[in-house]
């Protein structure tokens, strides 16, 4: 199952290191299969289909029966399955496409492949290398001839829209994308490049046990981890990499200090838990919990479904639960001593792999967290208007047009932000540029690596399966986003010859399946036109 030797694409193993043209790159073989995600539907709304386990999809031909191995992150065992319903399939051609389009754009075989090292890993070596100097680039004469007829469905309602292609920062075509509409979850775009932008791509959410200032006392000091989990040592949480509560307890027992009551410090948050422009009823909600810099299992009341219900005073309930496991009290908020001793200390997964998260299963509350993280870096203040100010902060100091957006969180679920298309496609843009000569680009690589793969994983992996959009079948990598009346889809394609175009589509007015059909269709049309 060797690997094409032309991929046409910079490469990015989210180490921080930018990997160009004519670099070899060393990396074992991955064929994992992901669990199952699940799309947060933002204001009430019940999108179907984005809930299902992601398989590895053949572009543009027939997806093979999924593997049935545990729902958890068995690494070995998942690699196995794949690489036995290869075989199964009759391997060659199908193997052969597998990996094309991943490789390509430089990223895991399997779309957002989780992070770790597989058992037995067999090395294979990837050569990038730029488009023949015979292959024939798009033009703006051709998108603007290939999207005429998909673009002016009645189903998009109002769009506006930008393509652009990344290999040359032009802008091949455009609808009103200088027109701020609601961007509903593809604000992450946003959210994440800041992110990637400002902070340490390595960088881990540390939550701590210290000892506090009276004896007996110990308090609990949050440090923006939502993914801690209360699973029991062994068991993976729906958070990949999340340190266990179980973990920490048992730290601190070995501490062997006296521990009656348990304080909590939440101060590394403040202000409101939800934004301007949520609904009552977004947060707690099965998509969005209040927030605050700790919590288990993302506050979900069921550890181990996403879906599950959230709390509606998480960091309170982890006390409760942190005190019970340490035979003591809750003893409510408290102040964590200067330069007090650390019985205990956690970890996060790394940045990369949160930033991962909130755009592959469209995770609202990890999104709103790293606003915050944002806002402490900048130095501002860390809540929903300290975050949305820090982000557009972030990317005004990086050369992007950030004029007309309007941000009241990073999530997407506020009714309030506006954005431009244009915006989207820009940021998209340089994280696809193929030079790596952009000091920009190397640190906004992570963000195509988090986007999820039309039928393939995320929030698109019930997308693009039938009809207009099939032929964008495992081509199209993209953030959606979903509010009432709101449809909205940035990212990337690769085009038939061999290209790799960045768009960003808006849809405003718009009923929510046939909208989302529409734009899928869209973008389907950008891989199959070539657009000479």
């Amino acid at each position: 199952m060797a690997p094409p030797n032309d991929p046409q694409w910079p490469a990015d193993d989210h180490d921080g290191t930018d990997r160009t043209y004519e670099m070899p790159i060393q990396q074992p073989q991955q064929l994992p299969v992901l669990p199952a995600v699940v799309h947060a539907q933002p204001m009430r709304i019940e999108p179907s289909g984005e809930q299902h386990p992601a398989t590895a999809v053949t572009p543009g031909g027939e997806q093979p029966p999924p593997p049935q191995p545990p729902r958890k992150r068995r690494r070995g065992l998942l690699i196995g399955a794949l690489v036995l319903v290869v075989l199964l399939l009759g391997g060659t051609a199908y193997a052969a496409t597998l990996p094309a389009v991943s490789n390509r754009l430089g990223l895991p075989w399997a779309p957002n492949a989780p992070k770790g090292d597989p058992p037995g890993p067999v090395p294979v070596s990837r050569v990038l290398a730029p488009p023949g100097p015979s292959a024939p680039s798009p033009t703006a004469d051709g998108v603007r001839s290939a999207l005429a007829g998909v673009a002016g469905s009645s189903a998009l309602g109002t769009l506006t829209g930008a393509v652009i292609d990344p290999a040359t920062g032009k802008v091949l075509w455009e609808r009103d994308g200088g027109k701020p509409l609601t961007p509903a979850s593809t604000t992450k775009v946003l959210t994440a490049a800041a992110a990637l932008l400002a902070l340490d791509h390595t960088s881990q959410l540390s939550t701590k046990v210290v000892q506090g200032s009276e004896p007996g006392t110990v308090v609990l000091v949050a440090g923006g981890d939502v993914t801690l989990t209360s699973l029991p040592d062994g068991k993976e949480s729906l958070y990949p990499g999340a340190a266990h509560l179980s973990e920490l307890v048992a730290q601190v027992k070995a501490a062997g200090v006296d521990v009656e009551r348990v304080q909590l410090d939440t101060s590394l948050f403040t202000g409101a838990k939800t934004a301007p422009g949520w609904a009552p009823e977004d947060a707690p909600s099965t998509y969005m919990a209040p927030v605050e810099p700790v919590m288990l299992d993302g506050g979900r009341g069921n550890p181990a479904e996403f879906k599950s219900q959230r709390l509606a005073n998480p960091a309170a309930t982890m006390l409760g639960k942190l005190a019970d496991a340490l035979g003591a009290r809750a003893a409510g908020q408290g102040k964590a001593p200067e330069g007090a001793k650390v019985l205990g200390e956690v970890k996060s997964a790394p940045l990369t792999e949160l930033v991962d998260i909130l755009l592959t299963q469209s995770d609202n509350l990890i999104a709103d967290v790293v606003g915050r993280l944002v806002a402490i870096k900048a130095g501002a203040e860390p809540s929903f208007a300290g975050g949305a100010k820090a982000t557009l902060e972030v990317l005004r100091q990086n050369q992007f047009d950030v004029g007309d957006v309007e941000l009241s969180d990073g999530s997407g679920l506020s009714t309030l932000n506006k954005v431009p298309a244009r915006t989207l496609a820009q940021v998209l843009s340089v994280a696809a540029a193929p030079d790596g000569k952009d000091p920009r680009t190397a640190k906004l690589r992570p963000l195509l690596g988090g986007l999820p793969v039309a039928a393939g994983s995320g929030t698109l992996a019930d997308r693009y399966t039938s009809g207009a959009s099939a032929d964008g079948k495992g081509w199209v990598r993209a953030k959606t986003g979903t509010l009432s009346g709101v449809n909205t889809l940035a990212g990337v394609v690769l085009d038939k010859d061999g290209h790799v175009l960045v768009f960003a589509l808006m849809s405003a007015g718009s009923e929510l399946k046939a909208g989302q059909g529409a734009l899928d269709a869209v973008a389907a049309k950008l891989r199959g036109c070539g657009c000479r």
